[in-house]
């Protein structure tokens, strides 16, 4: 199934909740929630809090990418506050079996993510315990980025993977998708599209619409 996720990064935070709302009527999937500590990517954006209001104005999965340092520090207070789904940077992790195991114990989905230099080879071992793989199409931090043309690569090398048989999971990309290139992610292997700027840039509902008829 082909999924939407649009990220609340690029929301207006003036009007947050109208706009989860309108999204969620028309047709989001997911909310894609970037936690970011200001130390694994050079921004600071949103925190526990944050979680707890979006899981207030939706039934839909609560998908939080964690862009700290040591994540497993923070696993159980996402849960607590309503994430369905809880990606963790495999290059911010001592200890990456451990947060994916803590995220499983807590009740969420588990999800790994690859900075766009990172390569696939670096989670083989663990591809078996998660539920979804994150490609960062972009380095992670900001919001408005150009997709990296190389990161197309890695969607095909897991989406191999995954057809495979020993290990199924979902690829999710983050980064740069717009109308444009949605179908080339898609065909390429990608099955959840995390869309910021150019969501939020103009009517979000008539935006959602259009993004549907692509995943459809």
């Amino acid at each position: 199934m082909n999924c939407l996720s649009p990220s609340i990064l690029s929301a207006d935070l003036t009007c947050l909740g109208d706009q989860v709302r309108a999204l969620d009527r028309a047709g989001a999937d997911y909310f894609h929630i970037d936690i970011m500590d200001g130390a694994f990517v050079p921004n600071i954006s949103f925190g526990i809090p944050v979680i707890k209001a979006v899981r207030g104005l939706t039934d839909k999965i609560c998908d939080v990418h964690m862009m700290v340092n040591e994540p497993i520090r923070y696993i159980d207070q996402a849960a607590e506050a309503g994430a369905d789904l809880i990606t963790v940077h495999a290059e911010a992790c001592t200890h990456l079996d451990a947060t994916i195991q803590r995220i499983r114990s807590a009740g969420a989905m588990a999800g790994v993510a690859l900075n766009p230099a990172t390569p696939v080879s670096a989670v083989s071992c663990i591809l078996g315990q998660v539920d979804m793989v994150l490609v960062m199409m972009v380095n992670p931090g900001f919001g408005g980025q150009k997709l990296i043309p190389y990161t197309i690569d890695k969607i095909r090398e897991l989406k191999t993977i995954s057809e495979g048989g020993r290990d199924s999971f979902d690829i999710e990309v983050d980064g740069g998708v717009n109308f444009d290139n949605a179908a080339l992610l898609l065909d390429a292997g990608a099955n959840i599209l995390v869309s910021g700027s150019c969501l939020f840039d103009g009517d979000i509902e008539e935006n959602t619409t259009r993004f549907r008829e692509i995943l459809e």
